[in-house]
């Protein structure tokens, strides 16, 4: 007599009502912030109005001196994003790669490194930045972007996971030894066999990279640092709405970026099929 089999995934009854809970709670504090960001004056005898006359202030040119604070906070964010990115490129993504292929030994070490920040509460590696950053300001200036150096290590969990996943997925020591063997070049093994089927994990990795670093507070408050985060919170002493409004805009980003990595996740299997054949 066999033993029972249990299904390994819930029914299509139990999704949708998992997708339904999931979706109310995520979507009711978005609704909330959007309501408040169309109101319009207090409620006249208990009625309520609305209007988009908040929204239509942030792209007036006429308040430019009240929320300029604002919009250099996201561009300090966006040029700490590049920088960060290219630091996931150009540091982890060859170690990665280079412990993969060469010294495998090493991975679960690489790992372990990859993993302490998201173990170590943020204020903790916070404190153990300020001496360091008295020195980097020294050097370089106290300007926003040397923050992607600290930010940089923030984001490795977040960033080494997906590049590993996908490492993991593709035979990447097989795909090296037969292009070597075809007569590529290491040059040509990186740029023509290895990084075409990494792409995904590396453009997940630098979406979730870039969503945690627009997200990313405590360095730059106690760093004394104007970005995104930072600037909010000083707006909504000032003009709440205009800080829900923003605030709804970061949340849509966010969620966009997960689409996107949805979508490429989805679409991984063949795509790596194909590039594993013709390579």
């Amino acid at each position: 007599m066999s033993a029972p089999r249990f299904a390994a995934e819930p029914g299509r009854v139990t999704r949708w009502v998992i997708l339904g809970i999931v979706g109310i709670v995520f979507l009711v504090p978005i609704l909330a912030m959007v309501e408040f960001s169309v109101r319009v004056g207090q409620p006249v005898k208990g009625v309520q109005t609305y209007g988009l006359q908040h929204y239509a202030a942030v792209f007036d040119p006429a308040n430019g001196g009240a929320y300029g604070e604002l919009f250099r906070g996201i561009l300090n964010s966006l040029g700490i994003c590049a920088i960060t990115v290219l630091i996931v490129l150009v540091l982890l993504l060859p170690t990665m790669i280079l412990v993969e292929l060469k010294f495998p030994k090493l991975r679960r070490v690489l790992e372990f490194v990859c993993i302490i920040p998201v173990t170590i509460p943020s204020i903790v590696l916070v404190v153990g930045f300020v001496p360091v950053y008295s020195i980097v300001a020294r050097v370089f200036g106290s300007y926003p972007w040397t923050m992607a150096f600290a930010v940089g290590i923030i984001v490795l969990p977040y960033a080494y996971r997906p590049i590993a996943a996908n490492l993991a997925a593709i035979e990447v020591v097989t795909l090296s030894e037969a292009s070597r063997s075809l007569g590529a070049g290491w040059g040509s093994v990186l740029w023509r066999v290895i990084l075409p089927n990494l792409r995904r994990g590396i453009l997940s990795s630098c979406f979730i990279t870039i969503a945690v670093v627009l997200g990313e507070y405590t360095i730059a408050s106690f760093l004394s640092q104007n970005t995104f985060q930072t600037a909010l919170v000083l707006l909504q002493h000032t003009d709440p709405y205009v800080a829900v409004i923003f605030a709804v805009f970061a949340l849509i980003f966010a969620f966009v970026l997960l689409l996107l990595i949805g979508r490429l996740g989805s679409a991984a299997p063949g795509s790596t099929g194909r590039n594993r054949r013709t390579a």
